[in-house]
């Protein structure tokens, strides 16, 4: 058999168990489908806090198993050292590939010259490993289309192309600064922002609009609801018509904050509230009419994404990427696999019903 390491480096160059926090349990009955002599996997999720990591890990391992091979899960719960030592220990068991979705992007250097000198390959999970050359591919969604969606969703609902509307006060949140996806979801949604604020039509009364100014760490919702409050205590008799927020938990921490202000009401409507994951709770607040939006990423198909790339690197074969020059780590150009997301509101969940992704009762 190839040295996959080796292999890997040369396409690179011609194209430019079950556990939480250290309880295991292996995921190890064997499908029917083609595994590498029923080989382990590893498989690093950053946290048990959202339900959709959750959703990731369970479909990570069912289509592992679909293929015939045995899986070690395991939860960072949002601890970057404690993730680094579950990394190195799936090393040390001998697992043959790694799946990571990290919790610091940057904190996985040295862990990964382990798997490295191991001939582990390793594929970034959703979130792009940065500053190492040892990430062999990238599997995600389209992450700047995420962006676009949620700010075009904002200039749709607000008439902002009527070009004589305005203005509006607006809010921008986004995620985790130790997330490489910040950058790309907020590059996405100022690409379309940008003219309205340079316009005017879009006016942001808190100020904040650097990146660095609107970061939530760790995605979190309490953080989110904070940051909201504060701002809200300034506004001076001001309405805020619309938030962009990256992510669910951020939406709901946004609309907690809101509420406490007394928006919500005929006199001080909700404004306008983005987000992402399509997660249940969302999904209720929308039918609700509470959260505007959230941007659907089926993960069970970025599952089996991840799974099919580390089925062709098991099997000697090349897999197949969307773009192998735009995703950089600093290090490196990482070959990547995107997927395309669906935007979600009021008129249109159903979406999820039709997928099988929630049912109509888990959304009563």
């Amino acid at each position: 058999m190839f040295d996959r390491r080796a292999l890997l480096a040369g396409v690179a160059s011609l194209a430019l168990t079950l556990s939480a926090c250290g309880l295991e349990s292996d995921a190890s009955e064997a499908g029917s489908g083609s595994g590498a002599e029923g080989a382990t996997v590893g498989v690093a999720m950053p946290t048990r806090a959202s339900d959709r990591w959750l959703t990731d890990g369970k479909s990570v391992v069912s289509n592992l198993k679909a293929k015939g091979y045995k899986a070690k899960l395991v939860y960072g719960d949002d601890d970057p050292k404690a993730q680094v030592a579950q990394i190195e220990k799936l090393i040390e068991e001998g697992v043959s590939a790694l799946i990571i979705a990290a919790i610091d992007n940057r904190s996985l250097n040295g862990v990964l010259k382990k798997a490295a000198d191991a001939k582990i390959p390793v594929i970034a999970y959703d979130r792009l490993i940065l500053g190492t050359k040892n990430v062999d591919y990238y599997v995600s969604f389209d992450n700047e289309m995420v962006g676009r969606m949620q700010a075009h969703y904002i200039i749709e609902k607000l008439g902002l192309e009527d070009g004589n509307k305005g203005p509006f006060n607006i809010e921008l949140f986004a995620g985790s600064p130790d997330d490489n996806n910040t950058k790309y979801f907020f590059a996405g949604s100022m690409a379309l922002l940008q003219p309205f604020l340079d316009d005017k039509q879009l006016v942001v009364p808190s100020g904040q609009t650097e990146l660095d100014k609107i970061t939530t760490l760790r995605w979190d919702g309490p953080t989110a609801e904070k940051r909201m409050s504060k701002i809200l205590a300034g506004y001076g008799g001001r309405q805020v018509d619309a938030v962009l927020s990256p992510y669910d938990g951020i939406s709901r921490g946004v609309l907690a904050a809101l509420h406490s202000d007394g928006y919500g009401t005929a006199a001080k409507p909700l404004p306008i509230v983005t987000g992402q994951d399509a997660e249940l709770e969302s999904v209720k607040s929308i039918i609700a009419g509470q959260q505007s939006q959230t941007v659907y990423k089926d993960v069970r198909q970025l599952a089996d994404a991840a799974v099919t790339v580390v089925d062709d690197i098991l099997n000697d074969r090349v897999p197949w990427v969307d773009n192998s020059v735009g995703y950089k780590n600093g290090v490196k150009a990482v070959p990547a696999v995107l997927l395309q997301p669906t935007s979600v509101d009021k008129t249109n969940y159903d979406v999820l019903i039709k997928d099988d992704y929630f049912t109509e009762d888990e959304l009563k």
